[in-house]
């Protein structure tokens, strides 16, 4: 539903969503994600371009939407028009936890309030779909030598890599994205660690 609403990728997602960023959750460093924002309301949870799992290295190794032994976000079924049975989710409802090769296991936030409409059960039996663009950033990166920012800004997590479909209720769609950063803030933010690493 999400990749296709977005196009596919490439430059659908730009012409049809906002894009939002939630850095740091929880204060975990690096730990960000970005909220894809249709003009419908709807809701798309990624991975953001800077998170640790996104980096060149790392290997997704298991993705589990069991939140705890009585919630798990496979179990949501949603019907009709009102989205009756879906999980409502506050913005720091997990909606999975992700492990890698390197024994780091991450949990995924929903980073917004709403009612969790599907999640992406394709990444379970194919979870380098996370991945994807990131990988061939990285390739690119080290054959041009051009600005670090501008590609991870460039390159973002395909569309068909996404986690988590969230509906916010109407009277709060408008109100969902305080606490975001929009693009041009998540830049500035980019920009400040990598000068703070250098």
């Amino acid at each position: 539903m999400a990749a296709a609403a977005a196009g596919g990728g490439g430059g659908g997602a730009e012409r049809y969503f906002t894009r939002w960023y939630k850095p740091d959750v929880k204060g975990r460093p690096c730990e960000d994600f970005c909220v894809l924002q249709h003009s419908n309301r709807i809701c798309v949870i990624t991975l953001a371009e800077a998170h640790p799992l996104l980096q060149n290295g790392k290997t997704i190794t298991s993705i589990n939407y069991q939140i705890s032994a009585n919630c798990s976000r496979l179990q949501n079924k949603v019907s009709g028009k009102s989205k009756r049975g879906a999980q409502f989710l506050t913005e720091l409802a997990p909606l999975c936890r992700i492990s890698s090769s390197d024994g780091e296991e991450y949990t995924i936030y929903s980073c917004i309030r709403g009612r969790l409409i599907e999640v992406n059960e394709n990444i379970l039996s194919n979870p380098a779909l996370l991945q994807e663009k990131v990988r061939n950033f990285f390739a690119f990166y080290f054959l041009t030598f051009i600005s670090l920012l501008t590609l991870i800004l460039a390159f973002q997590p395909s569309t068909e890599g996404y986690i988590a479909v969230v509906l916010p209720k109407f009277e709060e769609s408008k109100s969902i994205t305080q606490g975001l950063l929009t693009q041009k803030e998540y830049e500035e933010v980019l920009l400040k660690r990598l000068n703070s690493s250098s």
